[in-house]
């Protein structure tokens, strides 16, 4: 069976999702396909996915692969970096088998990836997780030997305007579970109002809910212009070396914000800024938490959370997974205002109905002629 569509071409996947449609094939090269990855590509409805990568390369069992073949995705796997050459960007293309083809023409061929060999390749990576642990271990260590003067002092923190001081502040990123943890404390939003910190994309999650980011913090590269003028604070995670790419887009956008070089991940920068300026309770929605989360997000950074977790530990809530613990019923108020609303909005329909009026005038006469009035 061959399955045809517009090619659609990007190497980073977060970027690629924003243009996706049911009908496009979609053209990545993305190496252990996280999670997070996987759940924004099946949001598109996208049928075939051509990665020019392996999507599981053994480094560890990561499951975006099984969740796109799961959820009836094709994928066809690791068909090599040529791809980019030989596809262009609105091409219509077609699969079949781990094929590829245009105007009848082979493209390139790599492997159908199914349910059982993905996870034959996760049970097999299993086997290299005692490896990842290493690294994780040494890459932790060099970061504090960089970075400590910031984890034990609180050195380099950038100002800011936002009162933090014995508030509660709510960090959101854009990770697993993040749209359904965030819906669940809307209520605890509304009453607590805690100041809201946007990681990145976190930002638009922020208003996708209905509020508005206090300051948005990241490499600036997947929030998007309508989050940067929201009004917040604007902070850009710099490279070490001061480098920022993310000031270039603010200038762009006429905007201003402060740079903070610092060789860890832009969720850990909110949780310290949170930290250092006096937070009472810092509630994380979306954040990494484990060891399979962190190697997901493909960072060697990524052992810094481990550190920063340990650093502001005693003020830290983690509401991964709030969504399943607990779900707010509806309050007996509103739901006797509803009631109330849709008795009066029942009547009013019935008695401007003409149907019903002409019913209520027969009725009136027949009372009338029975009661001699």
């Amino acid at each position: 069976m061959r399955q045809q569509g517009t090619a659609r071409l990007d190497r980073r996947t977060k970027d690629l999702v924003k243009r996706l449609g049911a009908s496009d094939i979609a053209i990545i090269d993305h190496a252990d396909m996280d999670r997070v990855s996987a759940e924004g590509l099946l949001s598109t409805g996208v049928e075939v996915v051509i990665n020019a990568a392996p999507s599981i390369t053994g480094a560890y069992p990561n499951v975006g692969p099984l969740l796109l073949a799961r959820g009836g995705v094709t994928l066809i796997d690791a068909v090599g970096p040529e791809v980019f050459e030989r596809v262009r960007d609105g091409q219509l293309i077609e699969v079949e088998g781990p094929e590829v083809y245009s105007n009848g023409a082979l493209v390139v061929h790599g492997t159908r990836l199914s349910v059982d060999s993905i996870e034959r390749s996760m049970e097999d990576a299993k086997a290299g997780m005692g490896e990842r642990l290493d690294e994780f271990a040494r890459n932790t260590l060099e970061f504090l030997d960089k970075e400590k003067a910031l984890l034990t002092e609180g050195s380099g923190l950038p100002s800011v305007h936002t009162e933090m001081h014995h508030r509660q502040v709510m960090v959101i990123v854009r990770g697993y579970d993040y749209k359904e943890d965030l819906n669940t404390l809307k209520p605890y939003v509304r009453e607590m109002r805690p100041v809201l910190i946007g990681v990145d994309g976190g930002a638009d999650a922020i208003i996708e809910a209905g509020f508005r980011p206090d300051v948005v913090i990241g490499d600036m590269d997947s929030v998007s212009d309508s989050a940067l003028r929201s009004g917040a604070e604007l902070i850009v995670h710099a490279y070490p070396d001061g480098r920022a790419p993310g000031m270039e887009r603010l200038e762009q956008l006429g905007l201003s914000g402060v740079k903070w070089p610092i060789a860890a991940t832009s969720e850990d920068l909110a949780l310290l800024l949170a930290y250092e300026n006096g937070a009472d309770l810092i509630v994380a929605v979306g954040t990494h938490a484990n060891l399979i989360e962190y190697l997901d997000k493909g960072r060697k950074g990524m052992a810094s959370s481990f550190l920063v977790r340990l650093k502001v530990g005693p003020r830290l809530v983690d509401a991964k997974g709030v969504s399943k613990l607990y779900r707010a019923a509806p309050d007996i108020k509103d739901l006797s205002f509803i009631v109330a609303a849709a008795l009066v909005l029942v009547t009013v329909i019935v008695f401007i109905s003409p149907g019903v009026q002409k019913g209520l005038m027969l009725l009136l006469l027949w009372i009338r002629t029975h009661l001699g009035i």
